[in-house]
């Protein structure tokens, strides 16, 4: 026990030097940006936007609420345990059932408030999806859900089962290689089930994101568009993979709607990402963190008052299953203040790779208008909602940035 806890600590200090080593702090050294919202956006913009954040982060909010209510009934009673194990078959048969079970009533008893979102969404025109679509959707992001925690949780039991007091080390190498390797397999397994990519045409765009690319030093094997109009109307892009498959994407509707030097902008934000090697950085970071999460897990399975209450009799035993999963889906938002301090630097420092890469503060903050009215983005957010669900700066925030960019640089 005292060896899971000095490891436990070891993740932590190797997620707290990794994001000291990576993450830039302060953004940009002697800049004091001043935000002022009525500079660059309109009443009417401003009104708009808070309309629909008014109207869609109810049936948010709730969905969010309620999923977790559902997930702690199930997860800190008998009743969860009771669900699991009823499944007939072989264990391995009732995790996956299980964990299916469990997530579809978690789906369902949130899937009004997932409705009334839509709605919302199709009302200020964020979403272009019919009910068909959306439900497609909804289906194949559940059942990637249910494939991947199955097979960690099928290797998690497999472990605690055959070594009932050491597991959390095989347990914890295993969370760090799966975080590793997902990282490395989301572009070219779980992005395409989405999204149909095609390359960008020959012409004049193509070429000038690919010398932005080289003029950055960062390789890219392709420009790919994605078919985000299907789905919705926002605007963005966005470098993904690593190595030979790290690839430029840009949505249909940025092409569509955005100019060329607002669409290189944007690009040059995602170059950065890519040649400080964010993404990296951040798997490693998650790779720290899903160890220690482990063996968080095994040291509440090592109690004997949480295994009373969830009704199993150790922690190999598939009545832990509900209990494992309400641990997965709080952790994110009771981590979340900390892991969107540090998005947030990242993002920004991001922003101003963009800055000087083009030394385009115009084209910038116009795009920057066009990227927040298009996607109706937050201007003056909550302090609270800001902490907990904001992983990039507001926009007048980062126009802000912009502007003190160029006055340090005049």
């Amino acid at each position: 026990m005292r060896a899971a806890w000095l490891v436990l600590g070891a993740c932590v200090l190797g997620v707290v030097v990794t994001a000291l080593l990576t993450v830039p702090f302060p953004v940009l050294q002697g800049a004091h940006p001043h935000v002022d919202i009525l500079r660059d956006f309109t009443r009417s913009e401003i009104a708009r936007e808070q309309a629909y954040h008014s109207a869609v982060r109810p049936p948010a909010y709730l969905s969010l609420a309620v999923s977790l209510v559902v997930a702690g009934f199930l997860g800190l009673t008998r009743w969860g345990g009771r669900l699991v194990a009823g499944v007939p078959g072989h264990w391995m048969l009732k995790v996956l059932l299980g964990v299916a079970l469990v997530f579809a009533i978690g789906q369902l008893v949130t899937l009004p408030f997932d409705v009334q979102a839509e709605r919302v969404l199709r009302r200020y025109g964020l979403s272009t999806q019919n009910w068909t679509g959306w439900t497609d959707d909804l289906l194949r992001g559940l059942g990637i859900k249910v494939v991947t925690t199955s097979v960690v949780l099928l290797v998690l039991l497999a472990l605690a089962r055959r070594w009932p007091t050491t597991w959390w080390v095989p347990g914890a190498v295993v969370a760090a290689v799966f975080t590793l390797v997902a990282s490395f397999a989301y572009p070219v397994v779980i992005e395409p089930a989405f999204n149909s990519f095609t390359s960008l045409p020959a012409g004049q765009l193509r070429s000038d994101l690919l010398a932005l690319a080289t003029k950055d030093h960062v390789k890219v094997s392709d420009v790919l568009v994605a078919d985000a109009s299907k789905r919705t109307t926002a605007l963005n892009a966005y470098v993904s993979g690593f190595g030979s498959t790290r690839r430029i994407v840009v949505y249909d509707t940025l092409l569509r709607d955005a100019s060329d030097q607002e669409v290189e902008l944007v690009v040059a934000h995602e170059l950065g990402h890519a040649k400080r090697n964010d993404v990296l950085h951040g798997t490693i970071m998650g790779a720290f963190g899903a160890a220690a999460g482990i063996i968080v897990v095994f040291l509440l399975l090592s109690s004997s008052g949480v295994l009373a209450r969830v009704g199993a009799k150790g922690p190999g035993d598939v009545r832990v299953v509900p209990f494992v999963l309400l641990l997965g889906a709080a952790a994110p938002l009771l981590l979340a203040p900390l892991t969107n301090l540090v998005s947030r630097h990242i993002e920004a420092r991001a922003d101003l790779h963009a800055l000087d890469l083009t030394h385009d503060v115009p084209t910038y903050i116009a795009s920057e208008h066009k990227l927040a009215t298009t996607n109706l983005a937050d201007l003056d957010p909550n302090p609270v909602v800001y902490t907990l669900f904001f992983t990039h700066p507001s926009d007048p925030e980062r126009i802000a940035l912009a502007r003190e960019w160029e006055r340090l640089h005049r």
